[in-house]
């Protein structure tokens, strides 16, 4: 205080040295932690918008997170699940982008492959992919194709020379079951008969149980890491023709790569350079997103935050009784992949629309 401002409070008498003791003892009793702001998620819930139906890979996983992310976030808040499928995961992501609010209490867990909706201008599609809030992905991954045993489709030289395409299942045109058995045709020369309309995954496997439909193009972390592709790969119920991957995975070492059949079929450029595209959508894994414009620091918690939880011991012994590969994929580079892949040239921008059916 200056020498003025004392002498002022000498001027007003009692009041002025009341106010002097005030000002010169008050401060050093107080409790700084007093001061201390109560952590933003603090009494709050935080809704986590799946966009595929309840069973599948994708709603597991999400689940699995949901559990564990809570505890890593500052304030502890409740995170509800809740379904929201439709059109491969599309209702879902266009309710995020435009609808949720950007206060960090709504999260997406969609389809990485929405992407492609976008790329060929889908007027459904109401989101900028590379605009999300992108949190983090548990896991990255490829795919496989899979055949029911007791058909008479061996290898991709069987279904190369089929007189009849096999029905495979299919529940939206951003999902596996459609754009690979398209990809299949374009780069391989392989026919298949796509059935749409299945809600997702489990009805899938149903329609393969009940023979409606002979295949599907599973994640190799679904295949691996549910039912009832656990029992049908060690009964031998189901046969795996190939797999997406650069590598053959250890678990599938006599399944050929779809890059090996490009080699042996000699697949042009042009297809080649679409099959990177394509099957570049599971490296983003299990995306956990936001809508855009959520403020820097929610951003930074909830990243933190997500990394944290899937490093958990807990949720990884849950992952690996499960058979799932942790891996994770955090915010800012699911950001830069989406930038990356949602920048194609015309040319694969139009063969993607036939690939999708567009």
């Amino acid at each position: 205080m200056t020498p003025k401002g004392l002498q002022s409070l000498r001027a007003r008498g009692i009041n002025g040295l009341i106010a002097l003791s005030l000002y010169l003892f008050i401060p050093l009793s107080l409790d700084p932690a007093a001061f201390a702001q109560e952590p933003f998620y603090k009494a709050k819930s935080i809704r986590l918008l799946i966009g595929t139906t309840a069973g599948g890979g994708y709603d597991l996983w999400a689940r699995v997170v949901a559990r564990y992310l809570g505890k890593h976030i500052p304030g502890n808040p409740d995170i509800i699940s809740q379904n929201m499928p439709g059109a491969g995961s599309l209702v879902a992501a266009n309710y995020v982008y435009g609808i949720a609010k950007p206060d960090g209490l709504t999260l997406g867990a969609v389809n990485p492959a929405l992407y492609f909706e976008q790329l060929i201008g889908r007027k459904e599609v109401q989101f900028d992919w590379a605009k999300f809030t992108w949190i983090g992905s548990p896991e990255q991954n490829e795919i496989l194709f899979y055949i029911r045993s007791d058909s008479p489709y061996r290898t991709a030289d069987d279904l190369r020379a089929a007189k009849e395409p096999p029905k495979c299942g299919s529940s939206g045109t951003t999902t596996t079951g459609h754009y690979i058995p398209r990809l299949l045709e374009e780069t391989l020369g392989i026919k298949i008969k796509i059935v749409s309309g299945y809600p997702g995954g489990p009805e899938i496997d149903l329609g393969v149980l009940r023979g409606e439909v002979l295949c599907w193009s599973p994640l190799v972390a679904t295949y691996f890491g549910r039912e009832p592709y656990r029992s049908w790969h060690k009964e031998g119920f189901v046969r795996v023709l190939l797999q997406t991957g650069r590598k053959r995975d250890p678990r599938l070492p006599e399944v050929p790569t779809i890059y090996e059949l490009m080699e042996r079929y000699k697949t042009p450029e042009s297809g080649r350079r679409l099959a990177r595209v394509v099957v570049s959508a599971p490296m983003l894994g299990r995306p956990i997103l936001a809508p855009p414009g959520v403020p820097a620091e929610i951003v930074r918690t909830l990243r933190d935050a997500f990394a944290r939880a899937v490093g958990d011991p807990e949720l990884r012994a849950e992952a690996k009784k499960r058979g799932w590969e942790v891996k994770l994929l955090d915010g800012e580079e699911l950001a830069s992949l989406a930038k990356e892949l949602i920048a194609q040239p015309q040319e694969v921008v139009e063969r993607m629309k036939w690939v999708l059916g567009r």
